[in-house]
């Protein structure tokens, strides 16, 4: 006949344990054995552990001597002294590789800079050419000359001599009546209405643009017997101002030359 099943649930019936009791009791054996092999190992496990530790040093240095490079192992301490003169050789050859790429590019960059120069010099004196040939407008100080005809017409000599005049103190560029360009190949001569410069009719007031050092320039018209002196013999009303600027805008087409050949 089966047991009733309360009977298992009755604290009053000697050593009857529930099932929920049994499993916890045994649960708290299980971890009092855990608790003493890991605080008191016995000998045993001692052993074990300690035949673990060195065979896992053992596979580690195994590991390590296999990932060595083991290619000079075998040589003789000569074949080694070999291998280093040959290394040293070759970085030497290397270090002379390098001191040439080195030196080729100092070479170069002195190369580059001196080019840089002769082209800076040589448009600096494209420049100057092209002032003195008048072909190009400036600007700069200078004076403005004025003369005005009275009776008797401008003489031609007069205006060369202040042309001259005006170069030997250092003009740099010069117009007249802000029309002609005046250059070392530029001609003057009398003309029915005043003067041809050039082939083209300039008439009075002649107004001189001179660009240059205004004092100096001044001083060379003004000495005695010097072309302001002439105009005003002349009976011409003339005019001297100084300017702190003055654009010159007339330019002078360049002409191929017919005879003159460079050597």
């Amino acid at each position: 006949m089966p047991e009733n099943p309360e009977s298992q649930h009755d604290p009053d019936r000697g050593g009857a344990r529930t099932p929920s009791e049994a499993r916890g009791s045994a649960d708290e054996v299980g971890l009092q054995r855990l608790r003493a092999a890991l605080f008191r190992p016995s000998r045993a496990q001692l052993v074990v552990g300690v035949l673990l530790a060195v065979l896992g040093f053992a596979a580690i240095t195994q590991v390590r001597t296999n990932n060595t490079n083991n290619s000079y192992a075998g040589y003789r301490e000569q074949d080694l002294v070999d291998v280093l003169s040959a290394l040293a050789g070759t970085s030497q050859h290397a270090q002379n590789e390098i001191d040439g790429l080195e030196s080729t590019r100092r070479q170069l960059e002195q190369n580059r800079q001196a080019q840089s120069a002769a082209l800076a010099a040589a448009a600096k004196q494209a420049q100057e050419l092209s002032i003195l040939a008048g072909s190009v407008p400036v600007t700069g100080p200078g004076i403005r000359l004025t003369v005005t005809e009275g009776p008797r017409p401008v003489d031609v000599d007069s205006v060369l001599d202040a042309i001259e005049e005006l170069r030997s103190a250092g003009a740099e560029a010069m117009q007249v009546n802000g029309e002609v360009r005046l250059v070392a190949q530029s001609a003057v001569e009398s003309a029915p209405g005043g003067l041809r410069i050039d082939g083209t009719l300039v008439t009075s007031p002649y107004v001189f643009d001179v660009i240059g050092d205004p004092h100096t320039l001044s001083g060379a018209l003004n000495l005695v017997d010097g072309p302001i002196a002439q105009f005003k013999d002349a009976d011409a009303a003339v005019n001297l101002v100084e300017r702190d600027s003055l654009d010159i805008t007339s330019v002078r087409q360049p002409t191929a030359p017919q005879f003159a050949q460079s050597q």
